[in-house]
């Protein structure tokens, strides 16, 4: 086993750092190599140790840690996790933290951040490891994995509710880390007529409308966060709320989305499996898939049985384009792919697909 990922803690609060490096340090892979109350510190001690990862507060004297990333990626670039109450407050401030090269960010309440912290442990561990990711070459990681919920918690498997065949095509994509910068890239492709699409991409909650607001203001295609019976309609790209799961629905050949709680699956809210099962069960023969890069295993068993139900194409980004290969080797190892594809040529593949079909 390759050695542990060494972890920087930059936070001005010393219970933060104390919770955190807790956290991460009952990891088997992980080991925290150093705490830091400002980014002046930070860089000391990067000058005696360069880390694996960085785990990065926003607010924090005598430089704010958006600065600090910026300065990072552009001098000496590190894998860097936010973990901040600003992002959920604040989304131009996640949007410009992942602008400037964060891997994954965490929101932290202004309340109570001891015990969230505690609770979104195994979310904490997971964002250091897809990070450590970035840097080295993308490998499959023996972590240990808590026990997971299927998408059976949130739509149980059932019969098939599609028509046999239906005028427009539902495209879904699942895609976790990044998912931001692949999704621009496969959007803005689109053209303004292109299929109506799904969209789920782990993102914090209350950053995924920004989100949309972004894309939409860059893509042909309108892209919005999705919200319970938008209609998905050809021009149109609905992206799942953060914290919140996403199905596709149908009534006679309307298809529409529906927005719901639940419990994580995969450890993830959304999931892309169960986005993944609602459009096998109710798209069948007339959807087509696309998982993106990311780490773990979300979407694979979806996509599985999107391909078991009839999906005209599913598609895997390859791995020289993602950032982690994880979520599309996982879908590809279990036989659910038709087409793995780099990046900049999914977009044309999906739209000359539905042009033939």
């Amino acid at each position: 086993m390759k050695d542990k990922i060494r972890v920087l803690v930059v936070d001005d609060s010393c219970v933060v750092r104390q919770t955190l490096a807790e956290i991460l340090e009952s990891h088997p892979r992980i080991q925290v190599m150093a705490t830091a109350a400002d980014p002046y510190i930070a860089a000391q001690k990067i000058v005696q140790e360069v880390p694996d990862v960085i785990v990065l507060d926003v607010e924090m004297p005598r430089m704010d840690g958006i600065t600090f990333l910026k300065k990072i990626m552009s001098q000496h670039p590190i894998p860097v996790v936010i973990c901040s109450t600003l992002t959920a407050g604040r989304s131009e401030t996640a949007m410009k933290a992942l602008e400037y090269g964060a891997v994954e960010i965490i929101d932290k309440p202004k309340l109570g951040t001891k015990v969230f912290l505690l609770e979104s442990s195994v979310r904490i561990c997971d964002a250091v490891l897809a990070a450590s990711m970035v840097t080295l070459k993308p490998i499959q990681p023996d972590r240990w994995v808590p026990p997971k919920l299927t998408a059976d918690a949130v739509l149980p498997l059932g019969k098939s509710r599609a028509m046999i065949e239906t005028t427009d095509k539902v495209v879904a994509v699942g895609a976790s880390t990044g998912g931001t910068e692949a999704l621009r890239v496969f959007l803005q492709e689109l053209p303004l007529d292109a299929p109506g699409i799904v969209i789920v991409q782990h993102m914090p909650e209350n950053f995924t409308r920004a989100f949309a607001q972004r894309l939409d203001s860059l893509c042909r295609v309108t892209v919005k966060e999705a919200e319970s019976n938008d209609s998905v309609i050809r021009g149109r790209a609905l992206i799942a709320p953060g914290n919140r799961h996403l199905l596709l629905k149908r009534s006679g050949a309307r298809y529409y989305v529906e927005v719901k709680d639940g419990p994580l699956v995969c450890r993830h809210r959304p999931s892309v499996d169960v986005l993944f099962r609602s459009v096998a069960r109710y798209a069948g023969k007339n959807a087509v898939g696309v998982i993106m890069t990311g780490m773990g295993d979300d979407g694979s068993r979806g996509m599985r049985e999107m391909k078991d139900a009839g999906a005209s194409l599913t598609i895997a980004q390859d791995e020289d384009t993602s950032i982690v290969f994880g979520m599309p080797r996982e879908a590809i190892k279990l036989g659910a792919v038709d087409k793995i594809l780099p990046l900049e040529q999914i977009a044309r593949q999906v739209v000359v697909h539905c042009l033939e079909k």
